[in-house]
């Protein structure tokens, strides 16, 4: 007998959702112009379908300079200071779909920074999420850290006071890894885990799953950071483990030998995408 394990954590996350519902809700009542701060979230179908729905992605202040005057959505992933100011100067409408967990770091950051300390983030420098929280901070006071040797190479000032954050959606065991790197140096430090709950629920639930199955599929958009992460975790716990966006990119003939599939997806995967991988491998057992 054959079984098939979907995680129940799989899919859209609290923050993502809300993004996502106020791009549609806007793009249903607004004549103006809607645009987009970035790829509202990283995944192709819904920033395709969003398009289809006349919404434009913006990927620079210097894009809104020329751009007729409507309304912007800020990502779920933030943006920096800056950027809101830009925005505002240049008399556009801003709606701000920030996740509320991601805005609680830039208000933390910008505090501690404001108070003189070293910010540490810990995360993917090139992340827009990172990118974002970097410009709430004071730039020669701020490290990006996301390896094992980035950590041990760190260093600053005896006397300086460290406040150490993390990307929402950084593993967590990782994460716990280097923070314990960086306090071995005997800096006076501050740690806020910032990395969201739904990120933990995920990692671990995915974590499990694929510790119990023969293959894992992990589903989300190739640009995705916390899909990306929840393909390591399971790769980690299960060899066959497979990184789809959508059940066109499924070899239903890897699964012919198989008994236990598990499926996990990204907090950017909407819950069609989820369903049809489902229905294709269930229709393949």
């Amino acid at each position: 007998m054959k079984h098939l394990i979907v995680a129940k954590s799989a899919g859209f996350c609290f923050g993502v959702k809300r993004a996502v519902d106020t791009v549609y809700e806007q793009a249903k009542k607004e004549k103006e112009p809607i645009y987009t701060y970035g790829p509202i979230i990283h995944n192709e179908a819904v920033v395709e379908d969003l398009e289809k729905r006349g919404v434009i992605v913006i990927h620079s202040v210097e894009e809104l300079r020329t751009a007729k005057k409507g309304t912007v959505i800020i990502r779920s992933h933030g943006v920096e200071k800056a950027v809101y100011e830009e925005i505002k100067k240049l008399g556009h409408t801003i709606v701000d779909a920030t996740c509320p967990f991601v805005l609680k770091i830039h208000k933390i950051v910008e505090k501690y920074s404001l108070e003189g300390y070293h910010i540490v983030i810990i995360g993917n420098s090139s992340h827009p999420e990172v990118l974002g929280i970097c410009g709430w901070c004071d730039p020669g006071r701020t490290t990006v850290i996301e390896t094992v040797a980035e950590a041990e190479e760190f260093a600053v000032s005896d006397q300086s006071r460290i406040c150490i954050v993390a990307q929402t959606t950084f593993n967590n065991n990782k994460f716990k890894e280097l923070v314990e790197i960086i306090q071995k140096k005997g800096y006076n430090i501050n740690v806020l885990n910032t990395i969201c709950n739904a990120t933990e629920e995920r990692q671990t639930e995915a974590r499990r799953i694929a510790g119990e199955v023969d293959a894992m599929i992990v589903i989300g958009g190739r640009h995705s950071s916390n899909t990306q992460k929840l393909f390591e975790i399971c790769k980690n716990e299960c060899e066959n483990t497979y990184y789809v966006q959508t059940y066109k990119d499924l070899d239903l003939s890897e699964f012919n030998s198989v008994d236990n599939v598990g499926i996990t997806a990204g907090a950017s995967t909407p819950n069609n995408i989820i369903e049809e991988v489902q229905t294709n491998v269930r229709n393949e057992f």
